[in-house]
Order: structure tokens, then C-alpha cells, then sequence
């Protein structure tokens, strides 16, 4: 008896060693990860939007199996995600995709952690939406974006916006309320224009609207310096729809393959449903 219980004893010293193994492993890879997160907003909280590409429903329904992977990643990453704007397609009510939309990742690194799934992603599968089962293609634009709230990093001057209100709806047209709550923001310099439908509150979208054309008008600087760099150093500027990073294959055969760290994964499914360490890890890297 005595025999049973030491040697419970240990099993059980062992499945504690191994958790406490496990997890300063983990706080390891996190530390050195981290190491790589050295510009300024890496820390801070991300924008994600998303466009779907030419191709009618296969693509906006693409649009929202990508949207749908960024979620279930980020609540692997015990990230909050808030919808800040959404735009949906044509179809009935049971598949109705997205053209396009925007959501907040709040958490410690989100922007840095996200911010090189920037770019075109591929999706080639036997369309859902053929009678014939013929096989689609369907592309889809990731827009990566720091958040920015404050005022002092970026001037908005009042003269260079236009407001719009507009009455906030979801899909099949139910209202998500009877006011004009949603607000639309154009920078008129610039033409950029900022959607956002997520508060009940008029001015609680306006404020957050500001928020997200703060963080456009820096990535616009940003590539404006970029492409005057490229410039002097005799570069090739790629257009954003020809910046494919990552492709998503489901048929004839199954892969996911990163065509900058030609990381691969042969369960895509897994990849859509979130498990994007592998991928992010080593783009973070680059």
C-alpha cells in the first residue's frame, strides 16, 4: 500500500514539474518574441480590416471565413475584439458574406503581433455557391492598423472632415437601432473615409471614428516615406492587390503555405480556425 502511494506521489511531482516546465517555456518564447517588438505602437492595440476581392460571393463569403479565423485567434489570445464596421454582400440570409469590415483587437501586443497579416490572401476551393462544383478562386485584402487615440500624433484640423450620420444596420437590413447613430468620416485632403457603427451612441461612434482615421492618416504617412525611400534606393513599388503574403488551398489537395517564410501547414482547417502561432511567430521575424 505504501508501495502505491509513493509511486502516486511521483507521478504526480512528475505532471507538476511538466506543467512548470510548460510554462516557463512558454514565458520564454513570449520573452524572446517580444524582443522583436521594438516599434512604437507594437504594444498597443490593432485595427484589422478587411476587403473581399472581385468575385462576388466567393469572395465576400472568403472575406468572412478570414474575419471569422482573426476572431478565434484572438480569443486563443484571450484578446477582446469589438466590431467597428461592417459591410455585407449579396446572398440569403443563411450565407451572407462580407464586403468588408473592421474590428478593434484590444490586448498587450496586439498591433505587433498582427501587423505583418497585412496583404492579399488566397483561397482556392470547389465554390460553394457552383451548381457545376467548379473550383474558385477568391481573394481577399488584410489591412493591419496601430490604434491611435492620442490627439497630439496626428492633427486632424475640423476644416478637413466631412460627418455624416447615417442609420446603423446589419445584415438582411434589421436596423441595430431606429436613430442615425452610425457615422461616416471623410478626410478631404487625403479622401480617406472612416466608417463606424458599433456604439448606440452617436457620439461614441464619432469619437471612435476619429480614432480609426488617426490610425489610417499614420499608415499613409508611413507609406508615403516608404515609397520616397524606395524611391531613392531604386525599389519597385508593389500595388496592395499584388502584395500576396499567404495562400489557402482546400482543393484538389489541402495546404496553407506563407509565401514570404514558406511556412506551411497541411490542415487548413486547424489555420482557419484560428492556430496561427506558427505563421505569426516567424513573420515577426522577417
Amino acid at each position: 500500500m505504501e508501495d502505491i502511494k509513493e509511486l502516486i506521489s511521483l507521478i504526480e511531482d512528475d505532471a507538476e514539474l511538466e506543467e512548470k516546465i510548460d510554462k516557463l517555456s512558454k514565458r520564454i518564447k513570449r520573452k524572446e518574441l517580444e524582443a522583436y517588438f521594438n516599434d512604437k505602437y507594437d504594444k498597443g492595440n490593432a485595427i484589422i480590416s478587411i476587403f473581399s476581392g472581385a468575385g462576388g460571393q466567393d469572395a465576400e463569403d472568403w472575406a468572412t471565413m478570414l474575419l471569422r479565423m482573426y476572431n478565434r485567434y484572438c480569443e486563443r489570445k484571450e484578446f477582446k475584439v469589438v466590431i467597428i464596421d461592417e459591410s455585407f454582400g449579396e446572398g440569403n440570409e443563411d450565407r451572407k458574406g462580407i464586403k468588408s469590415a473592421m474590428i478593434e483587437v484590444k490586448g498587450k501586443y496586439a498591433y505587433g503581433l498582427l501587423k505583418r497579416e497585412t496583404g492579399v490572401h488566397r483561397l482556392v476551393r470547389i465554390s460553394p455557391f457552383s451548381a457545376q462544383k467548379l473550383r474558385h478562386t477568391s481573394f481577399a485584402l488584410i489591412e493591419i492598423l496601430p490604434e491611435i487615440t492620442d490627439a497630439k500624433e496626428i492633427e486632424i484640423k475640423e476644416e478637413d472632415i466631412k460627418v455624416d450620420y447615417y442609420r446603423a444596420s446589419g445584415p438582411g437590413g434589421q436596423y441595430v437601432n431606429k436613430r442615425d447613430s452610425a457615422v461616416r468620416i471623410t478626410h478631404i485632403p487625403t479622401g480617406i473615409v472612416v466608417s463606424c457603427q458599433s456604439e448606440r451612441l452617436q457620439g461614441k461612434n464619432k469619437e471612435k471614428a476619429i480614432s480609426v482615421l488617426m490610425s489610417k492618416l499614420y499608415a499613409f504617412e508611413k507609406e508615403k516615406q516608404e515609397k520616397e525611400l524606395s524611391k531613392i534606393k531604386g525599389d519597385k513599388i508593389s500595388a496592395s492587390w499584388g502584395n500576396q503574403i499567404r495562400s489557402y488551398v482546400l482543393h484538389p489537395y489541402k495546404l496553407v503555405k506563407d509565401l514570404r517564410t514558406n511556412i506551411e501547414s497541411t490542415q487548413p482547417d486547424k489555420v482557419l480556425d484560428g492556430e496561427l502561432d506558427e505563421f505569426i511567430e516567424e513573420e515577426i521575424k522577417l
